[in-house]
């Protein structure tokens, strides 16, 4: 069973209407933002990575579901398989104090438990955030004619994957985009009264635009030439479709996602102007279903995988 299939059927259970019909990023309960993710040694992080590290992915991870939803976060719960090594154990916990005072946010509780020796580390975390005043935007509210437009640029984290993994010649940029990624509060905070829809991307550019044109009952249009990439990135590959096409399905950028009347284009420059932060047009949202590319001009088939799947 497929993590669609399997969540498909928990939809006839989620039947609150803070569940949002479990076709969004997170819950939202009155005035309450709330998400939940795990992480898995050897699916999320590899066996090598350093404790401080797994600790900051697996807070980031979490906060940048707030952001996608504009939320300010509070405070999160911790869930922790404990091994026995007990120095890994001490540097995840240094690592967990250090993003917790980064972004602000406290330590409510959680609950730990211990793992045989050998088992892959899981870990997982709840964040709870404050909505904003102007809402929570859905992944499920594009409007067709609406800009679609993404943050900073994508693909670095996957490359970066690939420099830890010995395949190409690292930079700093794309491993500390792997290894600490940054999820954009204060831009998603700031969004909020110009969106109509808005996700992080977590598993990929591509896929993450489907979810969000399937959940909208819509078709969107991605200009491939127009994704947003890094200079630390065209460093080591050539800005080539294939290349284009790797970063918009590797997944992990933590970027945002989100769709707008074009008449407020000017207004979410500005925004992004304001905050230091590159924000892109890259496809607009129209009638029909599913996603479709468009390269120089041309459309161009969907590449077999969008992104990352369970």
């Amino acid at each position: 069973m497929s993590e669609a299939d399997f969540i498909a059927r928990l939809r006839a259970i989620a039947t609150d209407p803070a569940a949002r019909g479990l076709a969004d990023d997170a819950a939202v309960l009155g005035d309450l933002v709330l998400t939940h993710d795990t992480i898995v040694e050897g699916v999320h992080f590899l066996p090598d990575d350093g404790p401080q590290d797994v600790a900051w992915k697996l807070v980031a991870v979490n906060l940048s579901d707030l952001a996608a939803k504009g939320a300010t976060p509070v405070g999160v719960l911790l869930g922790y398989s404990l091994t026995g090594d007990e120095n890994w154990n001490a540097e995840f916990a240094a690592g967990l104090e250090s993003v917790l005072r980064r972004y602000g946010v406290a330590l409510f509780g959680g609950d730990t438990v211990r793992v045989p020796g050998g088992a892959p580390r899981s870990f997982s975390l709840t964040a709870i955030g404050r909505a904003s005043p102007d809402g929570v935007p859905a992944r499920s509210g594009v409007r067709p004619g609406d800009q679609i437009w993404v943050s900073g640029t994508v693909g670095n984290a996957g490359v970066g994957l690939a420099m830890r993994l010995g395949e190409i010649d690292p930079n700093e940029t794309c491993l500390a985009a792997y290894r600490r990624p940054q999820p954009q509060l204060t831009l998603g905070r700031a969004l909020v009264p110009h969106v109509h829809a808005m996700m992080d991307v977590s598993d990929g550019l591509l896929i993450d635009a489907d979810r969000m044109a399937r959940a909208s009952g819509c078709g969107m249009t991605l200009m491939m030439e127009a994704v947003p990439l890094s200079a630390a990135l065209l460093a080591v590959r050539p800005d080539v479709l294939d290349t284009r096409l790797a970063a918009a399905t590797a997944g992990d950028d933590y970027q945002l996602l989100f769709a707008a009347d074009p008449g407020q284009a000017a207004a979410i420059r500005e925004t992004g102007a304001g905050l230091g932060v590159a924000l892109t047009p890259v496809g607009h949202a129209g009638v029909g279903e599913g996603l479709t590319l468009i390269h120089k001009a041309q459309r161009i088939a969907l590449p077999e995988r969008l992104g990352f799947t369970h």
